[in-house]
């Protein structure tokens, strides 16, 4: 295994930390982190599929949240972010995919690289926003884990009430006409958190998180991207409709969204967890879009009730 890259300068992640490169099977190079390597009393792992625009370092601090109760951590920077291989050469800060279905290569590499490095089992899969509509789709294609955890989970997309009729096919519509690698409209070059004062942010009502996110990309601003393309939002939207056709899988499952969501449609969650048999959803009020980067009382319930969780499904396991 290649070693990559990895700023302990920025991550608050736990002691041992250390990323690697590794390859999808289509040739794309990714970024696999081992954020919290297994305890000595190990209680399983958990494979943490970040959102959309983000990177390995900024979960750290959920690496050692989940490290001290007893559980190792692995993450990754999804294709077209972070370290992994930008896929436009010509815009390497538009957030880019050419097919949402190739994510589940990534996933598989993860997969791969965990079984390679022997993480303690039983794995548990906690996914958020993008990695949310992610980790749905690689569970209904077996992902091996005994259970899942979703915050803010992109199984909609918030669009404008009198766009949303229309928002799919005009996406489609610019993509066939050649342009599907344009920003899409409203969108540009610059991250969110370093465009967005902390006031009325969509993220977070911690400022001290909001400005240790915007600490870490001006430390790197290598790990940053921009708005989505035209054809990553068309794929987005084909693929979300695609997901919530189906049944929920048949496994334990524990949902988080902040009542003040306004990036992913709450409604979505809704209809989703409505469905799902052995699944919870809890509704934070006040909360935004990270709820493993709100305020202190809000993120200790976080891993607090996720790791009784997990520990139930080990003891019924």
């Amino acid at each position: 295994m290649e070693r990559a890259p990895f700023f302990d300068d920025i991550a608050d992640a736990p002691k041992g930390a250390s990323a690697h490169w590794a390859a999808a099977d289509d040739g794309v190079r990714l970024r696999l982190a081992l954020l919290a390597p297994p305890p000595a009393t190990p209680r399983g792992t958990i494979l943490l599929f970040p959102g959309r625009t983000e990177y390995v370092e900024k979960y750290g601090p959920a690496a050692g949240e989940f490290h001290a109760r007893g559980y190792a951590c692995l993450s990754i920077d999804w294709r077209g972010q972070g370290l992994a291989d930008r896929l436009i050469e010509h815009r390497p800060d538009m957030g880019h995919v050419a097919r949402f279905a190739d994510f589940q290569r990534d996933v598989a590499a993860m997969v791969a690289r965990a079984t390679a490095l022997d993480l303690p089992r039983p794995w548990f899969l906690l996914a958020h926003s993008m990695g949310g509509g992610i980790g749905l789709r690689a569970l209904h294609e077996g992902l091996p884990v005994d259970a899942a955890v979703f915050t803010g989970p992109m199984w909609g997309i918030v669009v404008p009430a009198a766009a949303r009729p229309l928002a799919r096919h005009f996406a489609g519509l610019i993509r066939a006409i050649g342009l599907g690698q344009r920003f899409m409209p409203s969108t540009g070059p610059v991250t969110y958190v370093l465009d967005a004062p902390f006031e009325d942010n969509t993220l977070t009502t911690d400022p001290g998180v909001y400005e240790w996110m915007r600490r870490q990309l001006h430390a790197h601003p290598e790990l940053a991207i921009g708005g989505p393309s035209v054809t990553w939002f068309h794929e987005a939207l084909t693929e979300l409709a695609r997901l919530r056709a189906l049944p929920a899988p048949a496994l334990p499952c524990l949902t988080w969204v902040g009542a003040n969501e306004r990036i992913v449609e709450i409604t979505a969650i809704r209809e989703v967890m409505s469905g799902w048999r052995g699944g919870r959803l809890t509704e934070v009020p006040g909360a935004e879009h990270e709820l493993m980067m709100e305020r202190p009382a809000t993120r200790r319930a976080f891993f607090d009730t996720t790791a009784d969780f997990l520990d139930t499904v080990r003891g019924a396991a």
